[in-house]
C-alpha cells in the first residue's frame, strides 16, 4: 500500500542519530514525528530570514513622500451607503 505522504530518508551520524532518539523518547513521540517537527521549524526560521531580509531591502528605498496612505490604497473597495 503506497504511503499517503511524501517519504525521505536521511543518514545520520551516530551521535545525531543518538541525541535525535533520546530527544524523540523524552517527548513521547516517534523519532519520525520529532524529525518533522524540526524540519518544520527550520523551514519556518528560513522563512523568518528570507522575510526579514525583504523587509530590510524594501525599508532602503522607503519613501515616505511618495508612499500613499491606507485610505488611498483601500478606497476603491469601500461601498457607498445608501
Amino acid at each position: 500500500m503506497p504511503a499517503i505522504n511524501p517519504r525521505v530518508n536521511v543518514v545520520l551520524e551516530e551521535p545525531v542519530y543518538e541525541g535525535l532518539r533520546r530527544w524523540a523518547k523524552r517527548e513521547g513521540v516517534s523519532l519520525s514525528l520529532k524529525v518533522r517537527d524540526l524540519v518544520k521549524e527550520a523551514l519556518e526560521a528560513e522563512e523568518d530570514r528570507a522575510l526579514a531580509q525583504l523587509a530590510e531591502s524594501r525599508e532602503q528605498t522607503f519613501d515616505r513622500h511618495r508612499a500613499k496612505t491606507h485610505f488611498q490604497v483601500w478606497a476603491h473597495l469601500k461601498r457607498r451607503k445608501r
